[in-house]
């Protein structure tokens, strides 16, 4: 082999070294099992997460209730005929006109059933000025948004012809598709234009076409097994759309990532004058390393997310985990085939003013300069460490601070889309005119025999109390099913869009009405489902599992940063400065969406709230990718201080020798996930605006600032590992082994580093 030629230790040098030497082998063996895992996942097709499945407690066991006798509840859609100036009233013949032609109007579509005039169910409202006419779509509730455009367009010929009337239509089947109108395309386009977005910083980082298309390729190829792993595992574990998307999200940044890390090593060695050979097999037990301890850190923080019990969220994790493992293994073994393939063709396809650019930076080919932004910054912060700690740990604890009052709900209609739809408008008007009328409670009653005699008067006297004890205003809905003896019983809640008065409304009915009632009935179930109790019931869940899924997280990551290090003082640093960059995205979080600071520059005015799954979401995904960045700069610092170099110069050139690359990748990220931000759904942008944030303070305050700070006043300390823990497997190897002897470290101003 080339120069400094010694057996190293480790997986990702022995996959490196197995991957150049049959590079074709490697490749076939990578393209093979890209094609089969689409090929198969595509054959047994994506098992979606049922909506029986998706929560516990009382909304899992409605659904249960529902699913077990195969009834298909329809989708329902309600028309809000209402007087625009207050001036007729629900008694005029005018509005008696109206109601007749909307109900003669929707029936004649043939796309609906069971339609209801307002007369009859006594839907109006108690100041006589709005009603409603209800009825159910025909077909699947799944796809009814794909029917119901003829009732939409016969709805709006009857408010052509009553001007004074206010005439809409909202329901399950119509907000279906205004938002697939509205929204369908934005997560398409926003998976789409990210490719491109990182291919352009890349071309940047790079200068030249191949170089910068190998870690997109490797990404794209590892995105796309995945997709079919995915059909294959969703026999196990349901995945879902939502689970897709976040995997094509963390699939894109990590994929770019580790390819990113691998390739610039490489180039590095051979700008140093190393030959082909010994250049990639140092890139392999190095940034190799690297990315396979970094890997295995964001796969279980991931993991995490299973400990929740959501069957979303399960997804999510998995679909997010095996994305990562699969990038991290084409990383560590096509990666090095493909290099040692093209050689020096990996400069092909050079860019004059971005290569140049390039060649400037790296200080041409006679050696590398680092940045020399970053330089400065680490003179300073290593000739007064104290202050920086003080000073960068000071500001992250402020930004930090806000998220002390974080409230979390699940955002209604009008906090997700604000005022961009007009069926925002009609639901708030609805909800005006009938308190909870758009989203109302709904108990599931089963019963031996639904029309015994003490069965309909325990109906009725919930119906009754229901509103005698003021959790609703009613009309309270009675739906039979005989066969199957089952009733539904539809609530509206006071309170409305106001989750926390509806939410206390629910309690009551649960808590007080339903005892009195239906819990008198032996062998009746009354489940009380519904939006407001799918929310409460997640909400429940979602606390319950925080404290086992932080825990888990921590503790491991914590585990593998100590094996993988052999410092006891690594793994405490490592995962003090997670904390704290997840606890500032937090504090952007809260203070942009929560208090309004700044909400108008993101398009996020009047949310007032952090949506429910985020903050645990937000934890998992961003402790996860940050070990990115601490695992590879840590890695460079070690390697440096096995080599002799002092703790002092050795900090000094990790973290001026990453400080490129992990702009770089640093760069990639945020804007992929600002692309995010940019959506119109809110809950869309809280994520992409938390991660973005989260990455930017991590690769710029914690690792170019904090983390240097923190290790230069630890001195020799950073290595410490109590006698007692020796015994631990031992997951480090010999970077020393790895290169011919040094020179003289060189001091900070002019450190020769790679970028």
């Amino acid at each position: 082999m080339g120069n400094g030629d010694t057996r190293v230790r480790g997986i990702a040098a022995r996959a490196g070294g197995w991957s150049a030497r049959h590079r074709w082998a490697a490749v076939g063996i990578w393209v093979l099992f890209v094609v089969l895992a689409m090929g198969i996942g595509s054959a047994v097709g994506r098992v979606d997460v049922d909506e029986s499945d998706q929560l516990k407690g009382e909304t899992h066991t409605a659904a249960q209730i529902i699913k077990q006798a195969g009834i298909e509840e329809p989708a329902g859609e309600t028309v809000l005929i209402q007087s625009k100036d207050g001036g007729v009233k629900a008694t005029d013949a005018e509005f008696r006109a109206a109601v007749d032609a909307v109900v003669k109007a929707v029936d004649a579509t043939g796309k609906v059933t069971d339609v209801t005039s307002p007369y009859d169910t006594h839907t109006i409202s108690q100041d006589g000025r709005s009603a409603l006419v209800q009825f159910d779509m025909r077909g699947d509730a799944d796809t009814s948004g794909d029917r119901v455009e003829p009732v939409l367009k016969a709805v709006k010929e009857v408010q052509k012809n009553h001007t004074s009337l206010r005439i809409e239509e909202i329901g399950g089947a119509s907000m279906m598709k205004t938002f697939s109108d509205a929204f369908g395309d934005d997560f398409q386009k926003a998976e789409y234009s990210a490719v491109p977005v990182a291919l352009g910083i890349l071309l940047i980082a790079f200068g030249a076409l191949v170089a910068a298309l190998l870690p997109v390729a490797l990404a794209i190829t590892a995105i796309m097994a995945t997709m079919g792993l995915m059909g294959i595992v969703s026999h196990l574990q349901p995945m879902s759309d939502t689970a897709n998307s976040v995997m094509l999200l963390v699939g894109l940044a990590v994929g770019v990532d580790y390819c990113l890390f691998y390739l610039r090593r490489e180039r590095e060695e051979r700008a140093a004058g190393r030959d082909a050979e010994t250049a990639l097999r140092v890139a392999a037990a190095t940034s190799g390393r690297a990315v396979i301890v970094s890997g295995v850190t964001v796969c279980v923080a991931m993991a995490g997310m299973l400990f929740t019990g959501l069957a979303g969220f399960e997804a999510m994790g998995l679909a997010s985990l095996m994305v990562v493992a699969v990038a991290m293994v084409g990383s560590v073994t096509v990666l090095p085939a493909l290099l040692s393939l093209l050689g020096e063709r990996v400069e092909k396809g050079r860019i004059p003013f971005l290569h140049r650019a390039m060649r400037r930076r790296n200080g041409g080919t006679g050696g590398t300069n680092g940045s020399r932004f970053w330089t400065a910054v680490l003179r300073g912060v290593l000739a007064k460490p104290v202050v920086s700690v003080v000073v960068a740990a000071g500001a992250l604890l402020a930004i930090a601070a806000p998220a002390i009052g974080m409230k979390t709900e699940n955002l209604t209609l009008d906090q997700e889309f604000g005022n961009s739809l007009p069926i925002v408008g009609t639901y708030n008007r609805v909800n005006a005119a009938f308190p909870g009328g758009s989203e109302p409670a709904e108990v599931v009653v089963k019963a031996k025999d639904i029309n015994a005699p003490e069965v309909k008067s325990a109906l009725a006297d919930f119906r009754e109390q229901a509103i005698s004890s003021g959790a609703s205003r009613g009309p309270v809905d009675i739906k039979l099913h005989d066969a199957e003896n089952i009733a539904f019983v539809y609530v509206p809640l006071v309170g409305g869009s106001d989750r926390d008065k509806a939410g206390a409304s629910l309690e009551k009915l649960r808590d007080e009405v339903r005892p009195a009632t239906l819990g008198k009935v032996d062998g009746v179930q009354a489940p009380i489902t519904g939006q407001v109790a799918g929310s409460h019931d997640f909400n429940d869940q979602l606390v319950g599992s925080v404290a086992p899924v932080f825990a888990f997280v921590v503790v491991f990551a914590f585990l593998l940063m100590l094996l993988s290090f052999r410092s006891l003082t690594v793994a405490i640093t490592s995962i003090a400065l997670n904390l704290l960059s997840v606890g500032a995205a937090y504090g952007i979080l809260v203070a942009v969406f929560q208090h309004g600071w700044g909400a108008s520059l993101v398009g996020a005015e009047g949310v007032g709230a952090i949506v429910t799954w985020l903050p645990l979401f937000l934890f998992v995904i961003l402790f996860g990718l940050s070990m990115d960045y601490h695992v590879f700069v840590v890695s460079r610092i070690r390697e440096a201080r096995m080599r002799g170099r002092t703790t002092k110069d050795a900090i000094a050139h990790g973290v001026v020798t990453t400080a490129g690359v992990v702009t770089s990748a640093a760069v990639i990220m945020v804007a992929v996930f600002a692309i995010f931000g940019t959506l119109s759904m809110q809950s869309m942008k809280q994520m992409g605006v938390g991660l973005a944030a989260a990455v930017l303070i991590d690769a710029t305050v914690i690792r170019g600032i904090l983390l240097p700070a923190v290790m230069a006043l630890l001195g020799e300390r950073n290595w410490y590992l109590p006698k007692w823990l020796h015994r631990l497997p031992d997951l480090t190897h010999d970077e020393s082994a790895l290169m011919a002897p040094p020179p003289p470290p060189p001091a900070v101003e002019g450190e020769k580093v790679g970028v």
